[in-house]
């Protein structure tokens, strides 16, 4: 077979007679002569264009706090991976003079964790090992075919990993094209402008789910310090603006693999129980609580009950001894703390909570548990606002309030939530770290705990799934939401507190 001609002289005509792979190695070629003839005036571009590269560095730093061992696809001169701090980093470059400047810039005398190699995008599955993060840093749109590179990448992720993906967004288009063109920014060999729905379409296609997307970079100048300073102000603020940051220069989505792994041994569940004065509920708390998967753990919290609960639960799990049941001490610091508590006795797979009111019915928990074990979340939320309530279960108000701030939570996570509020969750006992160390990032504001759990997820990329269940008033004892100006303005502190988190991109 004769050589096909080089790539800037081949014709529509003859590029119809080659086969597909023919014309992915074109493709590829093209990308390849682009950046090998621009290596060595790489690190002048960067510089030259360093807010919006910095921009970037800074974006991938506060999506991924804890990036883990990292794989970087097109990484060029590998300066997003050394930006990210992973515990290792790889990366590959189909340019073999990229990936000698990425290793002249990062030497392994001073940067032992990352390591730069020469490979196609198609050909990664040839690694060693599984990776934390895979990250493609504006080089998604110059694969030749996306549905290749997702499914050899498979090989390469566990249920945990998330793929990353930072791009321009395509409504950008003309006016990059018009930029290069002039030689005021980037030039590049070949671009796939996709939508947000083709990045989808492609996800699903290979089995990986959005978890979240969004925007950033409305104002993509500011190489001077104080007009740097304000367009990290203003990009910070309208990166979350609804239908504005739809224009930003930059779109990032994070995806996450779904992997039928977790087959097998059903696994353990524990069920812990915060409890203030209920004792009204205890019996029938132990009577509901259903027998889970491998085995179900009970940890009732007492969080310094002024009545007899503490007594019943005591007398009850004396009575009950062919149930796996555990009495804890509370602090007394409200339901969060409670909950801590209880989870610090947790030997369970997966950790639940179940308010003691049981206005979210017991029976309810096996679809917690079959949502998360069968992998359709990794944060299994309640939702109580589907089905409709029972009168009096809960106030017009709180309601209202509820869907306000589920609303305006849901642009600050970029994932949709609908009840921020419901106490019934479930989570792998693997994640819960997370969620405990996000407490530290936001601060220790959340008495009740619903926002650590909410905000820690999003913060580490967990998908957050939401499990509608039936409302119900309860049967007996005194309601403890009777404090409602005093919880609006926490709801609103932990808003305030995460908008400058989530939108502080440094």
């Amino acid at each position: 077979m004769n050589q096909p001609a080089p790539t800037d002289t081949i014709d529509a005509e003859t590029m119809s007679a080659y086969s597909k792979a023919e014309h992915l190695r074109l493709s590829v070629e093209k990308v390849r002569q682009y950046y090998d003839s621009n290596a060595e005036n790489y690190s002048s571009l960067i510089e030259r264009h360093s807010y919006c590269y910095d921009r970037i560095k800074a974006v991938l730093r506060h999506l991924m706090p804890e990036p883990g061992r990292t794989l970087e696809i097109g990484c060029g001169l590998g300066q997003n991976l050394a930006a990210l701090l992973p515990t290792e980093g790889v990366g590959i470059d189909l340019s073999p003079k990229m990936i000698e400047a990425a290793r002249r810039r990062y030497p392994k005398s001073k940067y032992g964790h990352l390591d730069f190699r020469c490979m196609e995008a198609s050909d990664c599955e040839q690694l060693d090992g599984t990776f934390d993060t895979i990250l493609l840093a504006n080089s998604i749109t110059e694969l030749p075919d996306v549905a290749q590179f997702l499914s050899a990448v498979r090989k390469l992720c566990t249920p945990n990993t998330r793929l990353v993906h930072i791009t321009f967004n395509y409504r950008w288009e003309p006016i990059l094209r018009l930029g290069g063109a002039i030689n005021i920014c980037q030039k590049h060999p070949s671009q796939n402008w996709l939508s947000r729905n083709d990045f989808e379409s492609f996800a699903k296609l290979q089995d990986y789910r959005l978890i979240k997307e969004g925007f950033d970079g409305m104002l993509p100048v500011g190489d001077h310090p104080v007009l740097r300073d304000m367009a990290d102000g203003f990009n910070s603020v309208a990166s979350v603006v609804p239908w504005v940051r739809e224009f930003a220069m930059l779109h990032y989505g994070i995806y996450r693999p779904l992997l039928q792994e977790r087959q097998g041994t059903d696994p353990s569940v524990s069920v812990v129980v915060p409890c203030k004065d209920e004792q009204g509920n205890i019996a029938s708390l132990f009577k509901r609580i259903p027998e889970m998967g491998a085995g179900t753990e009970i940890i009732f919290v007492d969080d310094r009950s002024t009545d007899s609960t503490a007594a019943l639960i005591r007398e009850h799990i004396e009575n009950n001894p062919q149930r796996n049941v555990k009495f804890v001490s509370g602090p007394g610091q409200g339901k969060g703390a409670a909950c801590r508590a209880g989870f610090a006795h947790a030997t369970g797979d997966i950790l639940m909570i179940l308010d003691a009111d049981m206005t979210t019915m017991p029976e309810a928990l096996p679809e917690f548990f079959e949502a998360i074990r069968t992998d359709k979340g990794e944060f299994i939320n309640g939702s109580r606002l589907v089905y409709p309530i029972e009168e009096n279960a809960i106030k017009p108000l709180n309601i209202i309030g509820n869907k306000g701030f589920a609303l305006l939570f849901s642009y600050l996570l970029s994932q949709k939530v609908k009840d921020t509020l419901c106490g019934t969750k479930a989570i792998w006992r693997r994640d819960y770290e997370k969620i405990l160390e996000s407490r530290y990032h936001f601060g220790e504001t959340d008495v009740r705990g619903d926002y650590d759990w909410i905000f820690g997820a999003n913060r580490h990329n967990l998908e957050i799934t939401e499990l509608p269940v039936h409302y119900v008033e309860r049967k007996a004892d005194a309601t403890k939401m009777n404090k409602r100006m005093r919880n609006r303005t926490i709801m609103l502190r932990m808003c305030w507190r995460a908008f400058n988190r989530m939108t502080r991109v440094t």
